[in-house]
């Protein structure tokens, strides 16, 4: 064999690729930082994605709160709304001029406490009844406790203001005088 004949032999025996002849030169140590550089891009990339999504539900949380806030103004805004005629017709019977009527001018303040009424029921507002009712904790407010012997022992006798339901929840405790044994 001819020293030529050799050379074509080692030739032949390697790689004509040349990325096949840097696996194939590869050590262990050089195969662990790949695989250091593999995990530090995917956890940079797990990073990036963490606070994007941070930042997506912080957007998402002010855009609710905003939604709140401008659905509570509306609400308020249409109450006050419907108040404003009531708030006329006080104005109307505080303008009226002084006289010794007192008739008219109590059927006035009867119609305003009529549209007061109405405004309120039909926003869901219910008066709590409770004179002759026995004493509530969760909707009465006990203010007196007195012996009477004509009713029965927690029975409300008096109202002394009266309170309030919007729907299920209580929005005033009525004030009330119980009567005890």
């Amino acid at each position: 064999m001819s020293p030529y004949d050799r050379d074509e032999e080692e030739d032949m025996s390697a790689p004509a690729d040349p990325a096949a002849r840097d696996a194939a030169a590869t050590t262990p140590e050089s195969k662990d930082q790949d695989a250091v550089e593999t995990l530090r891009a995917e956890r940079n990339a797990l990073q990036d994605r963490l606070l994007r999504t941070a930042a997506e539900f912080d957007n998402y949380r002010k855009r609710i709160d905003r939604e709140r806030r401008d659905q509570a103004d509306a609400a308020t805004a249409d109450a006050l709304e419907d108040l404003l005629p009531i708030m006329d017709n006080l104005d109307l019977a505080l303008s009226a001029p002084g006289g010794d009527d007192a008739d008219a001018y109590r059927k006035g303040v009867e119609l305003i406490h009529r549209q007061m009424a109405d405004l309120l029921r039909k926003r869901g507002v219910k008066a709590i009844e409770a004179v002759g009712t026995d004493f509530d904790p969760r909707v009465h407010q006990a203010v007196v406790h007195e012996v009477s012997p004509d009713h029965r022992e927690g029975e409300v006798m008096q109202e002394l203001r009266r309170g309030y339901m919007l729907g299920d929840r209580l929005l005033r405790a009525a004030m009330v005088k119980v009567a005890k044994a």
